[in-house]
């Protein structure tokens, strides 16, 4: 492990948007500070679905100021990938990429950020890991299988095949849409008796369709109860059905990493919906220094806050550190 001896102003963890947007925060006022990103650069953005297109506007995902220009109204991942590397690049933004943080310190006003390759001294700690990291288990037999995946990708590895889309959310219908375009057999498992009311609006009428149609079949006020090889048992409000399948996607959401906060002794204002403590106005924890950016603020409720609404935190944060 290398240890380095100089103590950063800010040692920011997160590579995504908003812990990009705090570097360059920190950069402006004359501030040291160093990024650190277990995964590649916008490591979270990086593994979303080959063909997302976001809900925002291109001008809404900016940072700093710095234009967006999209070929389409709203921006597709390739091109928000592009629009983030360009802006680290070119501002030649302080980041360690690969290099996870094991460990964060507060003994004392300098904190000690332990990774997996060296050792940091920090006078204050910005958190901005997301919540796209562990997915939300649904704890049925066969969960473990291989065939069964909580993140999905690219809709070619399902053509022909039968796939379960688990969630109503707008990763599992696009998920269910992408795949059925590209061949395959879809069926949605939905607990709700709809369709998430969140998602995409001009996505909507097109898996409502689909689903009145008979193109994707959908099970709603039903769940998984068993998953096999080749089948899978769902329980249905008429009773249980086994649906013959080849693989199974459970886009049931994600969380934060709240081991990773309470190892570092951030305490929770709602236990509930695990929101961490933090004050609104500084974005500063119940621990003097170490601060929250970005959609890690909201706990369970990852709806909450999105890259075009916590950009702000940079600015927050950096304005209460120099005071």
């Amino acid at each position: 492990m290398q240890i380095h001896n100089d103590t950063y102003d800010i040692v920011i963890i997160g590579g995504g948007p908003i812990g990009i947007a705090c570097g360059l925060e920190a950069e402006k006022h004359g501030l040291t500070y160093l990024i650190l990103e277990k995964g590649c650069l916008v490591n979270s953005l990086y593994h979303y679905p080959t063909n997302m297109t976001f809900f925002s506007t291109s001008e809404k995902l900016e940072l700093d100021g710095i234009p967006f220009i999209s070929n389409n109204p709203k921006p597709r991942k390739a091109e928000a990938l592009e629009y983030y590397r360009r802006i680290a690049t070119s501002n030649q933004v302080n980041i360690h990429l690969f290099e996870k943080v094991t460990e964060v310190k507060s003994n004392s006003t300098i904190k000690e950020v332990i990774t997996t390759k060296g050792f940091y001294k920090a006078k204050n700690v910005v958190i901005a890991t997301g919540f796209y990291d562990i997915p939300n288990y649904i704890g049925v037999q066969g969960e473990e299988l291989p065939k069964v995946a909580h993140y999905y990708n690219d809709p070619h590895y399902y053509a022909t095949q039968k796939t379960i889309v688990v969630g109503a959310s707008n990763s599992a219908v696009d998920a269910a849409l992408e795949i059925y375009r590209k061949g395959g057999e879809v069926t949605m498992i939905v607990r709700a008796e709809d369709i998430g009311p969140r998602v995409k609006y001009w996505v909507r009428p097109d898996i409502v369709n689909r689903i009145e149609e008979g193109s994707i079949k959908a099970y709603f006020n039903s769940s998984i109860k068993e998953i096999k090889e080749k089948e899978v048992i769902v329980q249905t409000p008429d009773g249980e059905t086994t649906l013959e399948n080849d693989f199974v996607l459970l886009l049931t959401g994600y969380r934060p990493n709240f081991e990773f906060l309470d190892n570092i002794g951030i305490s929770l204002k709602d236990e509930d919906k695990k929101i961490p403590m933090y004050d609104e106005n500084t974005m500063e924890t119940n621990i003097p220094g170490i601060y929250l950016a970005g959609v890690i603020c909201g706990g369970m409720e990852t709806h909450k806050w999105f890259i075009e609404n916590s950009r702000i935190h940079a600015k927050l944060i950096v304005a209460d550190i120099i005071g």
